[in-house]
């Protein structure tokens, strides 16, 4: 067996160093063979949400959220994956509506069926029936019928990615859709437990939340499992290094453990009457620091981003330029657990008195659209409006900034636009 076979970054799930942490994947199994309440799937960034929803999950509808997407959004690519086409149209009036139809034979039939058992409302004579779909419960409750109608799972994904009034919305949602008894998995990245339910407390008996985190001794057994697979036998302090330095991100490690192996130049399984032992501890660093350098054009393209989005404003640079120098210095531990955008305003604020907290504020609500790409991915920071935190989407940051040397645009920023007249409006 090769050792990319077992380790590193991988679409589907790799049984040979894949664990079940806390006995999550039988908790999460057991809740949808119940489908009696909605689950969210939190974590952070490269945490293994999605292999654990894969592991568990059979051939589910699956949306993957973006910046810009809306519940309508949503629902459409749901839709989609069902053969059904949503067509969405907006009025002068920015009245969001819609037409609904079956795109092929397969998506018809449901769309058919589906539509017989809604007490007449939708017609189901011809393939090219059109009805309106606008945001009433009696609307909702055929997306709902379609869905049940699937036997699928519908899968939110990157839930974090909606704008925060889109999540509110979709929150309220998912009170109507539980109603109608159909079940929705919420995949995201947020901190504060059960985010879901403080967007609509209607929800606090209807959604079951499962948060997923790794200690370090759930990652060495990661580590130690995949090289058993390959015949291999890690010394205890290569496994706390590996596990150390990944920052509690599975994915980290996942990678960390490739390179590390391709630095002892082990690329293949030993012979079953040949374990080898690793024990050169001095390989991981060389591992790290080549990971550090391979993330070099990610991060310096959301630095990049973040500059030119902040001087195509005419105002505003200024606080833009210290409030990231402030969040980029901070401990990694404040960086986990999320700061409080008042410590962030209270360290800016005695560098520049010119920065007010409420100035703060609003430019932190444009944060994450600084640093998207076209697909409206690639989301290292994000602000959280209900908690008044910024929290580390991608924890491979800190690992970038442990192991890699450079140069941060702030300081540079910060001196170009410092004597500007409204550089902190």
């Amino acid at each position: 067996m090769k050792t990319h076979e077992v380790f590193g970054i991988q679409s589907e799930v790799v049984d040979a160093s894949y664990i079940d942490r806390g006995a999550l994947d039988a908790e999460f199994r057991t809740l949808v063979d119940r489908e009696q309440m909605h689950i969210a799937i939190r974590g952070a960034s490269k945490c293994g949400k999605s292999w654990l929803r894969k592991r568990v999950l059979d051939d589910p509808i699956v949306v993957q959220c973006r910046l810009s997407y809306t519940t309508t959004d949503v629902y459409r690519d749901a839709l989609a994956a069902l053969d059904i086409r949503l067509e969405v149209d907006r009025t002068v009036t920015s009245k969001l509506g819609g037409k609904v139809g079956g795109s092929v034979e397969g998506g018809f039939a449901m769309f058919a069926k589906a539509s017989a058992s809604t007490e007449g409302t939708y017609g189901n004579d011809t393939a090219t029936k059109e009805v309106v779909v606008g945001r009433t419960v009696a609307d909702l409750k055929f997306i709902s019928d379609m869905i049940r109608e699937s036997g699928r799972k519908l899968v939110i994904e990157d839930f974090h990615y909606l704008p925060i009034a889109e999540q509110q919305k979709f929150a309220f949602d998912l009170k109507t859709l539980w109603d109608y008894k159909t079940l929705v998995v919420v995949v995201g990245v947020w901190i504060d437990d059960n985010m879901l339910i403080t967007l609509n407390s209607d929800l606090a008996d209807r959604i079951e939340e499962l948060p997923v985190t790794w200690s370090e001794a759930e990652l060495k057994q990661v580590f130690t499992k995949g090289c058993a697979a390959l015949n291999l036998r890690p010394k205890d302090t290569v496994s706390t290094q590996l596990a150390q330095v990944a920052y509690q991100s599975v994915g980290l490690l996942q990678k960390l453990a490739l390179r590390y192996l391709d630095e002892l130049k082990i690329y293949e399984g030993a012979p079953k009457e040949m374990e080898i032992v690793l024990d050169d501890t001095t390989k991981i660093s060389d591992a790290a620091m080549h990971t550090a350098e391979q993330l070099n054009q990610l991060y310096q393209t959301f630095a990049k981003k973040v500059c030119e989005g902040v001087r195509q404003r005419k105002n505003a640079t200024g606080i833009y330029a210290h409030a990231l120098k402030v969040i980029m210095e901070a401990t990694d531990d404040e960086l986990l657990n999320g700061i409080p955008v008042k410590d962030i305003h209270r360290k800016a604020h005695a560098a520049e008195p010119r920065i007010q907290l409420p100035n703060l504020r609003s430019v932190l609500t444009k944060f994450a659209e600084l640093q998207i790409d076209r697909d409206g991915r690639s989301l290292v920071m994000a602000y959280d409006g209900q908690n008044e935190k910024i929290s580390l989407v991608d924890r491979q940051l800190l690992l970038y900034r442990r192991f890699a040397t450079v140069k941060w645009p702030w300081e540079d920023l910060i001196a170009e636009v410092g004597g500007e007249a409204g550089a902190f409006d």
